[in-house]
């Protein structure tokens, strides 16, 4: 794989944003995406690898592009679930149709 191709890479920073904390649903939104990104990334240097012919490159970023994606999908639940306004507004919108 080429170096140009490693240096467009994403950092894995999972363990960085660990430690933070986070606060807000608005967090785990930014933080989802940046899995979302990250997974993107890696999807296409598998498929530079794959066009390489680099077998072990490609499934190494497709093995982190499926881990940023698990980790994504997450922390867009947390998001959604941390929501209470949103639940509220579904609580809300269930009342006026159940009458």
């Amino acid at each position: 794989m080429s170096q140009e191709l490693n240096q467009d890479l994403p950092v894995d920073t999972s363990t960085e944003l660990l430690e933070q904390d986070f606060e807000s649903v608005a967090d785990y939104h930014r933080l989802a995406a940046r899995h979302f990104s990250a997974a993107a990334e890696h999807h296409l240097a598998a498929a530079a690898a794959d066009d390489e012919g680099d077998h072990d490159a490609t499934g190494r970023h497709a093995h982190l592009a499926y881990r940023h994606q698990l980790h994504g999908v997450q922390y867009a639940e947390v998001a959604v679930l941390d929501n209470d306004e949103l639940d509220d507004e579904l609580l809300e919108q269930d009342e006026d149709h159940a009458q």
